[in-house]
């Protein structure tokens, strides 16, 4: 196992740092993100990785990332998060739907797929300070669409040393989602509404890491700022393996050959998820074509047809609003790469962002992305997806996981390409029970949450997940409300500075 795998900002004012101090520090001094110094290769055939289970798998991939986290502590780490939080003993199973693949990526504690990185984030977290002998108490400032937060307060909520504050847009999030949020117990949990969208939440959250003054008073209080937003290595570098072990579990069960191509469908907000993939398929994964799924913000879409990145627009609020996002942080990341790992450059373009509201990509770089196909999917194509979906084949999901579908169904509409088609499932549809319902004709009118679900176990056949029936009486813990110019003083409150 290489030893010397070292972590750099994007923008080139931060690094080389160890992967113990990228995770602890989540974003770069310089606002940019930490990247290794080099993409590794796998060290295991597919065969070999084929008889692994997830957590063997997930060491197989994350140790030529994480090079200082010695086997033991790296592996402790992994038995930690991936234990019986999730409700299926595969961790993620596939669904072959059709002739398509469901990876479920919604079988933990919150029913979504940031339960795969955020249950390890917090182990990997403890592991570093401890490893670099940190005296301070680490808070966690992070932003979310709606998965995000849940997902990160429950991996955080009542681990020693630590504290969350999570942010949140007042009309961006499911019922489900905010409840699953303002009903977290643990004192070292804060959990804020922002009078705004995400992307106010988000650009709110680097700001306030980028506050000198704020992380200096922090500081002399015994405290350290780290993020649980994608932007975290932590967070990127687990999504690697789900990738690797569905394309594993394709060869195990027969439904592929070694060697033989997929590809792969996500729908896309922040860009991290797809980030992964397309890291899985630097690695040696045989993945063909990288779709990357939009909702009616569709802001990749046009990225990835013009080479320009524009976030001048209208914010539309969909039924899949872990997508509603027009900043997508994790793309400077693959534009570090794109661009030959050119810091300077990618700090000129995330300035003309911030100051100018737009990018635009040379052509160079543009030539450098052609595993990227990229479209969206209408609110209507969406219902539409969800609807025929359900009565064809009796599997009901969620909307963004329609999205994706829908979006697979166009390229392979566009294109001819018949290579098997692996799609991310991202959350459950339990998690938007209104819009699902809908979808499938049962009209919900101003019927409580309570009764949907219900609805949605009669229509789906699948029983109504532990992480929904848990909120059934749980009282309302966090009541916080902010303009994102007030974010500053909700952290100052919640550490007494």
């Amino acid at each position: 196992m290489n030893k010397n795998m070292v972590y750099y900002s994007t923008r080139g004012g931060d690094g080389p740092v160890t992967a113990s101090e990228a995770v602890l520090k989540g974003l770069a001094k310089d606002g940019g993100l930490f990247v290794p110094s080099w993409i590794p290769c796998f060290e295991s055939s597919i065969e070999e990785m084929s008889k692994m289970d997830y957590r063997e798998l997930a060491y197989e991939v994350m140790r030529l990332y994480l090079t200082d986290y010695t086997e033991e502590e790296l592996k402790a780490c992994i038995d930690g998060a991936y234990d019986d939080k999730f409700d299926t003993e595969e961790i993620v199973p596939l669904a072959k739907v059709g002739s398509e693949y469901y990876l479920e990526l919604f079988h933990g504690s919150t029913i979504a797929f940031k339960d795969m990185a955020l249950s390890i984030l917090p182990h990997l977290m403890v592991t570093a300070a401890r490893k670099q002998g940190l005296d301070k108490e680490i808070v966690i400032l992070t932003a979310t669409s709606g998965d995000t937060g849940k997902a990160a307060l429950a991996g955080f909520a009542g681990v020693p040393g630590t504290r969350i504050m999570v942010y949140y847009p007042e009309d961006g999030v499911s019922e489900i989602q905010k409840l699953q949020m303002i009903t977290q117990k643990e004192s070292n949990t804060c959990v804020t509404s922002i009078k705004g969208n995400f992307d106010d939440a988000q650009s709110g959250v680097k700001r306030l890491f980028a506050n000198e003054t704020l992380r200096e008073d922090a500081a002399a209080a015994g405290f350290q700022f780290s993020s649980a937003n994608s932007i975290n290595i932590g967070r990127l570098v687990p999504q690697i393996v789900y990738y690797v072990y569905a394309y594993t579990r394709l060869v195990a069960a027969g439904e592929i050959e070694d060697g033989q191509e997929v590809n792969v469908t996500v729908p896309t907000g922040n860009f991290g998820n797809i980030l992964a993939a397309w890291l899985a398929k630097e690695m040696g994964l045989p993945i063909k074509k990288l779709v990357c799924a939009s909702n009616e913000n569709k802001v990749l879409t046009d990225f990835f047809r013009s080479g320009n990145y524009d976030r001048r627009r209208s914010f539309i609020l969909t039924s899949s609003p872990s997508m509603d996002i027009l900043i997508s942080s994790n793309l400077e990341r693959l534009l570090y790469w794109l661009c030959g790992s050119d810091a300077e450059q990618t700090a000129k373009m995330m300035n003309q962002l911030t100051m100018l509201g737009s990018y635009q990509i040379t052509d160079e770089m543009r030539r450098s992305i052609p595993e990227f196909y990229a479209d969206f999917a209408t609110e209507a194509e969406v219902t539409e997806t969800i609807s025929a979906c359900a009565d064809k084949y009796g599997y009901v999901m969620d909307p963004h996981t329609a999205v994706a579908a829908a979006v697979s169904h166009k390229y392979q509409a566009q294109t001819g390409d018949v290579t098997p088609m692996l799609i991310a499932s991202t959350a459950s549809p339990y998690k938007f029970p209104a819009s699902v319902l809908n979808a499938v004709g049962e009209q919900t009118g101003d019927a409580d949450w309570k009764i949907m679900m219900n609805k949605l176990c009669a229509v789906s056949g699948v029983v109504i997940p532990r992480a929904v029936t848990d909120l059934y009486e749980a009282p309302i813990c966090h009541r916080n409300n902010c303009a994102p110019e007030e974010m500053e003083a909700t952290v100052r409150a919640f550490l007494g500075l």
